[in-house]
């Protein structure tokens, strides 16, 4: 029998062997499946050495190079994809390092320097280019007085204070660094502009220029105070002249720029051309004629007199749209000549030079006018070639000539493209550009000194200076990229010689290695700490099962010269294989197998008739008995599973089965813990809840459940239950007991039948009793429910009175709405309730009829008397509440010739139905709407809810229609409306910005109104304007403009733009 036995066991034993063998490439899950199988035929007290080999999957043939994809983690043998394919092997020296060549940021000789763009400042760099290259600009820079610079030790950095000092120091970087590339950062600090926010290139121009022409202006040297009009400034007049009587005015007026629109233009020369057209003033647009001295129709043109050196052309791409309420970008083909004569547009100078050559064109990349990126076309004043400036990146053009290139095929989307127009000889055709820079054309002259700027030598020295540390700094980074270099030979070495000896052969000693470890032993980007193995124990001190998946088998050899370089521990060899881990695994899994046969086997017991001794199970145990087993050995089996390197083999963890069984049978963990009374140890006292099984069903159930309670069959239920049982009984007969009395007496009270009412009073009574609505239903509670609500003991009055025990309602606010807050009692309920319930203060109001010979007049009186301190107290504090919020709601609704759209639209759908049938009636009217207690908005809804009105007495006077429904207080939100989140102390311009955005439509083109009242003073907060939490406004739209270029000085007269708001362009 022996022998026999022997045989078979060691053909399983063989059977997994092979099956490991077809399972080199298997997936983790199947090799952690083949790891266990044995566990079909061996019993845990039948484990021996080689079962535990199969558990820790030591007989694992190794991967070899090539096999293998990436590692198998299922393997503890597998060495292969772990990292050492970047070591095996001839290694390329610059892969030691990730050190760019510092000579990568050296500047090409006869090549220009670029700018760091800082996140949103490309922009700024596309001017400073632009300017770099105008060589007057750039000379007369240089001329300006600067002491700091002078007197600067070169010891320290050179901080450059004022604009003209930073741009001095920029344009001599620009000149002769030996960087590829330098930083405006300071500039763009002493500016105070925002680098992570786009602005408008065009206005940054305009104020750039006008700072720098005030700053130039405080020069001593008179040539360096007028340098920026002599380069960009011309003259222009507006004139007009009177239709009737002919007279003639003209108002001079300078310009640096000039900005085109080119809207429904194709070429230049229209732009030009419309800019300097006749425009018909009539109508309202009349001029004031001196001469007749009065309004005259008259024409107005522009009057081009003189033109700067450089003329600057702004392309007026971007322009606001009212439909939106933003800026647009209009991708409009323009075409421009290289050379543009001026002289049929100058009037009165004709000897003027007037023919201008193209030196400069700035382009916008994007369909947004809110975003894209900037870059310049910028022609070398001395040899002619045309350059692309993008950021950093500077490029070359070939032939001396102007290529837009891939610039003009990104601007739109594909449905919005249009076609590119052909360009004849010597012109060019762009989409997105904005800014061209023309040069007046000067006769061919050999004097050098015109195009040769030399940088001063005190800005020279501190070129000289940053050019120094640039070149310390590539010293640095080399010497950084040869220890980098040195280092990673020697750790080529190291591993060549130690991968070698990974591996353990069959039959020697090995040890364990976190597989962690050794990839980032191989990964040389991070340093290499010590082994740590702490997280791999078992609650036996030994190694976890499960973490030789995390883990790889090694020579002894290997992991001594390991540890000896590296350290740590605690180290794990063949006599760390935990045995006790193996045999409760072994058992779980044995159970897992064996659930399905028990639970039919149970299940047929169950049924059959009960005869001999027996037990008792709970019937929700018993019904979900499978799944609690299956939780039981899913909690058993993590217990022998690793949790988070806890060596107690305790902490938290997540159990599948239990999270699909979650709501079953409330929740329940323990079989039998149903039947346990709440004193935790004895029967439970309800037999409705639990079933008589066999001896042998309980036997079956106590192999999966060996903590669960056992009661037997003659088990005495708890004491303490019983006890408490009969006296829960006897309180709940007594409340029924008061309840059914209480009820007797105060019938029409619980019913609601026969209620008095402030508005008609009762007759054959003067005086009423007033308690708090809260009592009455806590009350009606009690008595629907005696033995589930608490009985009710004191009426507590107080609740309606103030500090100084007067009354807070007057006769007028409870008939128009305090009333939600109180019942009205008769003078025979009200002697019962201070009959059956403790009465801290009585409230009464009483009735005065007089008949004097004027006629019959009534007067109404509280006991206790009004307060009318704390009255007018509250009040004021009501109203404050109204005045001063913060987050609260309000509704802006749309309307339409002076029509609310409420009227005619239907709710949203998401409101009911009910509420979209009360949507179709008349509003009612309540008396009282103007008590400062009582908010009511134009749609007869109560804005201000105090309370719960729906159970109130009849002394209240509820919200009703014609057919005696109460109507709803919540908001319905209409077709056209919208909520929108506001403060008190917001503006009514913040206001209508916010509305812009909601509805698209302009603040300008929004008239605003409440109750009736329109909202004109855009300064003015909301508060002191009446607008409450809840209030509706409404908003009529104006039409819009179609004539865009009227639309953009509307907007700039009435909205303007803050992108350089508190910045230094604007002097702050």
């Amino acid at each position: 029998f022996v022998v026999i036995y022997r045989t078979l066991v060691i053909c399983v034993l063989l059977r997994c062997v092979v099956c490991y063998a077809h399972m080199i490439m298997a997936p983790r899950l199947q090799l952690e499946k083949a790891a266990w199988r044995w566990v079909e035929t061996v019993k845990p007290e039948e484990i021996r050495q080689e079962h535990i080999n199969l558990a820790y999957r030591i007989n694992l043939p190794a991967c070899k190079r090539g096999t293998c994809r990436r590692n198998c983690k299922g393997n503890p043998n597998c060495l292969v994809g772990i990292g050492e394919q970047a070591w095996l092997g001839e290694i390329d020296e610059n892969a030691f390092h990730n050190i760019d060549d510092p000579n990568s940021e050296r500047r090409d000789k006869n090549t220009f320097v670029g700018l760091t763009n800082l996140g949103a400042t490309c922009y700024v760099n596309t001017f400073l280019q632009v300017w770099f290259h105008n060589l007057e600009l750039r000379r007369s820079l240089y001329q300006c007085h600067n002491s700091r610079a002078q007197e600067h030790n070169i010891e320290s950095d050179y901080e450059p204070q004022s604009i003209c000092e930073h741009l001095q120091y920029l344009f001599a970087l620009l000149q002769n660094s030996n960087r590829k590339y330098i930083d405006p950062s300071g500039l763009v600090k002493a500016l105070g502009l925002d680098t992570g926010q786009q602005q408008d290139a065009q206005e940054f121009s305009k104020l750039f220029l006008s700072l720098l022409e005030d700053t130039l202006s405080k020069q001593k040297n008179t040539n360096l105070q007028n340098v920026i009009q002599r380069q960009f400034c011309g003259q222009f007049s507006y004139v007009t002249v009177c239709n009737q009587c002919g007279r003639s005015s003209a108002l001079p007026s300078r310009f640096y720029e000039l900005e085109l629109n080119i809207q429904g233009h194709k070429n230049l020369t229209e732009c030009v051309t419309e800019f300097l057209k006749e425009e018909k003033l009539d109508g309202e647009n009349r001029y004031f004629c001196e001469s007749c001295q009065s309004k005259q129709n008259a024409t107005r043109r522009i009057k081009l007199h003189s033109l700067p050196p450089t003329l600057n052309l702004q392309l007026m791409r971007f322009v606001f749209d009212r439909q939106t309420g933003h800026k647009k970008k209009l991708n409009t083909f323009i075409s421009f000549p290289e050379q543009l004569d001026m002289g049929p547009f100058l009037e009165g100078k004709p000897y003027q030079k007037c023919v201008y050559e193209l030196s400069a064109v700035l382009i916008h990349r994007g369909i947004s006018a809110y975003s894209g990126h900037y870059i310049a076309h910028v022609k070398d004043a001395r040899t002619g070639d045309w350059y692309k400036f993008n950021d950093e990146e500077i490029e070359k053009m070939e032939g001396k000539k102007l290529q837009l290139g891939i610039e003009e095929d990104i601007a739109e989307t594909v449905k919005s493209q249009t076609r590119k127009p052909k360009c004849s000889k010597g012109y060019h055709c762009s989409r997105n550009a904005y800014m061209l820079v023309y040069k007046v054309q000067e006769e061919e002259s050999s004097d050098i000194s015109r195009t040769n700027v030399e940088v001063p030598a005190f800005l020279q020295r501190l070129v000289d200076q940053d050019n120094h540390k640039f070149e310390e700094w590539c010293s640095e980074m080399a010497d950084m990229r040869k220890q980098s270099v040195d280092k990673g030979k020697a750790k080529h070495e190291e591993v060549k010689e130690l991968y070698e000896l990974l591996p353990a052969k069959d039959g020697e000693p090995y040890e364990f290695i976190p597989l962690e470890w050794l990839k980032k032993w191989l990964d040389d980007s991070t340093a290499t700490k010590e082994i740590d193995n702490s997280l791999f124990l078992c609650s036996h001190g030994k190694l976890h099962p499960d973490k030789v998946a995390e883990s790889k088998r090694v020579s002894l050899q290997a992991a001594q010269l390991l540890y000896e370089r590296y350290s740590g521990g605690p180290r794990l060899d063949g006599s760390s294989l935990c045995r006790e881990c193996v045999g409760q695994r072994c058992r779980v899994l044995r159970l897992k197998n064996q659930l399905n046969e028990d639970y039919k086997e149970v299940s047929n017991l169950v049924k059959r008739t009960l005869s001999g001794e027996g037990y008792w199970v709970g019937k929700a145990s018993l019904r979900s008995w499978r799944q609690l087993a299956l939780d039981q050995l899913e909690e058993d089996e993590h217990e022998t599973k690793h949790s988070n390197g806890q060596t107690n083999g305790q902490g938290p963890h997540t159990n599948n089965s239990k999270e699909l069984s979650e709501g079953n049978e409330d929740d329940m963990k323990t079989f039998n813990e149903d039947i346990v009374c709440c004193h935790g140890t004895s029967l439970s006292i309800l037999e409705t809840e639990r079933k008589l099984v066999s001896a042998e069903v309980w036997t079956k159930l106590r192999a999966y459940f060996p903590k669960a309670p056992e009661f037997t069959q003659n088990q005495e239920p708890c004491q303490q239950c019983l006890t408490l049982e009969q006296e829960e009984k006897d309180n709940e007969a007594v409340s029924k007991m008061m309840a059914l009395d209480q009820k007797n007496q105060l019938l029409n009270l619980f019913h609601e039948k026969n209620r008095p009412t402030l508005t008609k009073w009762p007759q054959g009574t003067d005086v009423l009793y007033i308690v708090p609505l809260f009592f009455v239903d806590e009350w009606r509670k009690f008595i629907r429910r005696p033995t589930k609500s608490s009985p009710v003991s004191n009426v507590g009055n107080t609740l309606l009175l103030c500090p100084h025990g007067g009354f807070m309602f007057t006769y007028d606010s409870l008939i128009n709405g305090d009333a939600q807050h109180i019942a009205l009692l008769w003078p025979n309920e009200w002697e019962v309730i201070s009959r059956l319930f403790i009465v801290d203060q009585p409230i009464s109001i009483h009735c005065f009829k007089d008949t004097p010979p004027s006629g019959p007049t009534t007067q109404y009186t509280t006991q206790p008397d009004l307060c009318w301190e704390c009255r007018e107290s509250f009040l004021f504090q009501q109203q404050r509440d109204l005045r001063e919020y913060t987050q609260a709601t309000i509704y802006i609704r749309k309307v339409i010739e002076d029509k609310r759209m409420v009227k005619d639209a239907a709710p949203e759908m998401n409101a009911s139905s009910s509420e979209a049938e009360e949507e179709k009636e008349e509003h009612p009217k309540v008396d009282g709407e103007r008590d400062p207690d009582f908010s009511q908005s134009e749609d007869g809804a109560k804005r201000l809810k105090l309370g719960d009105s729906s159970t109130a007495s009849a002394a209240t006077v509820p919200v009703t229609k014609p057919g005696g429904i109460r109507r709803s207080t919540r908001h319905r939100k209409l077709r056209g409306e919208k909520a929108l989140i506001v403060s008190a102390n917001q503006t009514l311009k913040e206001l209508k910005i916010q509305i812009m955005h909601a509805f698209s439509v302009a603040p300008f083109d929004q008239n605003l109104s409440i109750d009736g009242k329109s909202l004109t003073d855009d300064s003015a907060t909301l508060g002191s304007l009446g607008v409450i939490p809840e209030s509706i406004i409404c908003l009529k739209a104006d039409e819009p403009i179609a004539d865009y270029a009227a639309m953009d000085d509307v907007y700039q007269v009435r909205m303007p733009e803050e992108g350089f708001k508190g910045t230094g362009l604007l002097g702050h």
